[in-house]
């Protein structure tokens, strides 16, 4: 009953299902999971926090080469080059990018040369910005901070000068560039 070689027995298993080839507009026919390529010298793609993702815990920092699009919650900080925060997405620690667009929630600093806060934006939290456009509609509470000088607002995208940083959290000047204080702003 069970004198079958394993030879013999591998050749009764069924086979997995083939996906047949989408014809004309339709596009490729859907990658397997191990025939994704990993490219390291990528310079665009987007990378997605989906609505169906919560990320959680003590200094958490995300950090994106590219575009990041969040869709899902976040509970700490994002780094990336360019921001989109979704109307379904939250934040509730730091943004910094090039550019952050908030069409959905953050309870936290941003800081970018380019901040848009969109009609459905509800920001709690201080904006330092080189240029920023807020929507009618937007809910903000916050202090604003325009600087001069774009490199001030760069975001390090580079985890190992992150995490050398991670013991620093009260010295923003190291964290971000010149750090003002209350004071000066009045």
């Amino acid at each position: 009953m069970f004198s079958r070689s394993a030879k013999n027995a591998q050749s009764n298993l069924p086979k997995p299902p083939t996906i047949p080839a989408r014809s004309g507009s339709q596009g490729p026919a859907p990658a397997r999971p191990e025939s994704f390529p990993v490219d390291p010298a990528a310079t665009t793609g987007i990378s997605v926090i989906g609505n169906d993702l919560t990320i959680l815990g003590e200094k958490i920092t995300i950090i994106s080469q590219n575009k990041l699009l969040i869709d899902g919650h976040v509970q700490g900080d994002v780094h990336g080059k360019q921001v989109v925060i979704s109307k379904d997405g939250s934040v509730t620690g730091k943004v910094c990018a090039e550019t952050i667009e908030v069409r959905g929630s953050v309870r936290g600093s941003i800081r970018a040369l380019t901040v848009t806060l969109h009609e459905s934006a509800k920001v709690e939290g201080d904006i330092v910005h080189q240029t920023l456009s807020i929507v009618e509609g937007a809910a903000f509470d916050g202090r604003v901070q325009r600087t001069k000088d774009p490199s001030e607002l760069m975001p390090i995208l580079d985890a190992e000068a992150i995490a050398s940083q991670s013991g620093n959290d009260s010295d923003e000047a190291s964290h971000y560039g010149t750090y003002t204080d209350d004071a000066s702003l009045n």
